[in-house]
């Protein structure tokens, strides 16, 4: 006798985050990591950008300049990579923030990772965008590097540096971003779960945090879905 098996469960995952925080690349390996823990769960992530720095020109900052106006100085900076780089070794992450030498302004990698949307590849071009930032200290406001990034996850190269030039989703980046304040959101990363097809708010939380934790956000959602 031939037995369906019941459809996996699923789950809808807002992710809000900037592609320069280094706490986004801990907390979204950290939610990879909590999801390979349920391979029963069918999980859609869909990135949401968030601009932490949405002042900073096109150009981008000297990264001296950058972690003077952000932190008061190289030595608190200095600190604070020395925690993440510690936390990084559980999540495979080695983070090497000595190789960055200009903080780029993110709207161009957010844009770059609407477009591998569009072909099933998001989640694999925001984590190679995240290695190749704070790993390798690849510049993300270049579109020469932001193009051969994604060629190397299944882009045409070609394809996306015309997309680049073009300008095209920066509107909606932008959208999202102010989107993201407007529910609350001054902060991220942030994690909206919702087990319900078209649910506008979901259960929300902030921060990198563990993927015990996140785990039980899932449980939550999973069992509000079940009683839809």
């Amino acid at each position: 006798m031939n037995l369906i098996s019941p459809p996996r469960p699923h789950l809808e995952i807002e992710v809000v985050f900037d592609l320069i925080c280094p706490w986004c690349f801990l907390g979204t390996r950290r939610l990879r990591r909590a999801l390979a823990r349920r391979p029963e769960l069918s999980a859609e992530l869909r990135w949401r950008p968030f601009l932490l720095n949405p002042d900073l020109g096109a150009a981008g900052l000297q990264r001296q300049d950058y972690m003077a106006r952000k932190f008061g100085g190289e030595e608190r900076a200095r600190r604070l990579h020395a925690t993440m780089t510690d936390l990084g070794v559980a999540e495979g992450i080695a983070f090497r923030f000595d190789r960055i030498q200009r903080i780029p302004a993110s709207v161009d990698a957010h844009r770059l990772v609407r477009l591998a949307a569009q072909h099933g590849l998001a989640d694999a071009v925001v984590d190679a965008l995240f290695v190749a930032h704070f790993c390798e200290g690849a510049d993300l406001g270049s579109h020469d590097t932001l193009a051969l990034l994604a060629a190397q996850q299944g882009l045409d190269r070609r394809t996306a540096l015309r997309f680049l030039a073009s300008g095209l989703e920066s509107d909606a980046v932008h959208a999202e971003n102010l989107r993201a304040h407007r529910l609350g959101i001054n902060g991220v990363p942030c994690f909206v779960l919702s087990g319900r097809p078209g649910q506008e708010a979901g259960h929300a939380i902030a921060g990198a945090q563990e993927p015990e934790v996140l785990e039980r956000l899932i449980d939550v959602a999973l069992a509000e879905a079940m009683e839809f």
